[in-house]
């Protein structure tokens, strides 16, 4: 794992995190759960921060400002910051290109080009292959499980302590889109020969294993998908789910639907800090950053929840769209394909190795009591509605 680092230095101690929170963030949330206004928690919260300093940050994103749901969860971040300081902390986030490209976050937060960024922590496996488990690895953990191992099984300290002595950065999770679509092809996929020479966007682990089933994977920022689909630059695509995909308008120049999306089962967005300007910070303002995260976090997933139901029925609707499930040939061949790179890459990267050991246990240790109960439930009630 290499040089440990001071818990202090990179993340609160979360017993005695609502000591350290209670002069601004958690009376701020707490006055707005019990029903007050916002303007209420903001006044409350500026004045316990009458002694504390201004700070003004921009934030980088990967994101296109008009992707209410993806953008919208940097904004939550933000907003959640200026509420819980009483408006003495501000953070304004800036779409994809604006500050830097939406690929190029992580790299910028590293060297201080921004103090603070909003992305997908896989988009940088190039960097480091750990990474990827800040965000999704295929045939993972879904949303609450991503979230139970980050919070409660030991995944956010090992990636934080990463993070410092790998990026110089530290990190929380800040939003999720739960389980995606496997993304829209130009032609119908009926066996694993049918992804052979497939020129596709997808990043990631998930795309490394693509690229052992015969797919040209390129990585593109969500800005600038639309476009390769539309010329032919690319074949096919995966984004996220019905209502950023329409809003994209992928289904005016794909007709084929996939899924499941098994390389994203749940992956989380990260906010991203300069460990240096982190350090800089009071810890108040470090309670209140790690609280709005959490915010955006579950704030983003409920969006999802409720607008991808009804871009779907949308889509149902429109009739131009053929929704298939993957072939199972294709399916257990991306299986065999995931443990196989699994195994490639603990043996290349120590780092990899650790996270993964407690990752795998906690996945296997999950979805022995997810398959049970939660599975159980959705194919009694799916069945009945």
């Amino acid at each position: 794992m290499g040089r440990r680092v001071d818990p202090d230095q990179v993340a609160l101690d979360r017993r005695t995190f609502l000591t350290k929170a209670g002069i601004a963030a958690i009376g701020g949330m707490t006055l707005a759960v019990a029903g007050c206004s916002a303007n209420d928690a903001s006044d409350a919260a500026a004045e316990n921060s009458k002694e504390l300093p201004d700070i003004t940050w921009d934030m980088a994103t990967s994101w296109p400002r008009g992707l209410d749901t993806i953008f919208g969860g940097a904004e939550v971040f933000a907003e959640m910051v200026g509420v819980l300081s009483g408006g003495k902390f501000t953070i304004t986030p800036r779409e994809a290109g604006e500050l830097v490209g939406g690929l190029e976050v992580l790299p910028s937060v590293q060297e201080g080009g921004v103090p603070v960024g909003h992305t997908a922590s896989y988009y940088y496996i190039g960097k480091s292959p750990v990474t990827a488990f800040g965000t999704a690895l295929p045939f993972g953990l879904t949303y609450r499980q991503q979230n139970a191992w980050l919070y409660e099984g030991g995944g956010l300290e090992m990636l934080q302590e990463l993070y410092a002595t790998k990026f110089n950065a530290i990190q929380f999770p800040a939003g999720n889109t739960g389980t995606q679509m496997g993304g829209w092809f130009n032609k119908e996929i009926k066996s694993v020969a049918d992804l052979q020479g497939l020129k596709m966007r997808i990043p990631g682990l998930g795309g490394k294993v693509m690229e052992k089933l015969g797919v040209l994977v390129q990585v593109l920022p969500g800005g600038e998908i639309f476009q390769a689909l539309q010329t032919g630059n690319i074949d096919a695509t995966e984004w996220v789910g019905p209502y950023d995909d329409t809003k994209l308008g992928f289904h005016e120049v794909a007709k084929f639907y996939y899924f499941p999306g098994w390389w994203e089962p749940g992956p989380s967005l990260e906010v991203q800090i300069n460990l240096d300007e982190w350090k800089k910070l009071p810890e108040e303002y470090q309670a209140i950053v790690e609280a709005a995260a959490a915010a955006a976090n579950s704030t983003m997933m409920a969006r999802y929840d409720v607008r991808n139901p009804e871009a779907l029925k949308e889509i149902l609707e429109g009739g131009n769209v053929t929704i298939l499930p993957f072939p199972d040939d294709v399916m257990q061949a991306a299986k065999e394909a995931a443990d196989t790179l699994f195994e490639e890459l603990k043996g290349q990267d120590a780092d990899f190795a650790s996270v993964f050991e407690s990752w795998d246990k906690f996945r296997k240790e999950s979805y022995a009591w997810m398959g049970l109960a939660e599975l159980g439930m959705l194919q009694t009630s799916a069945l009945q509605v």
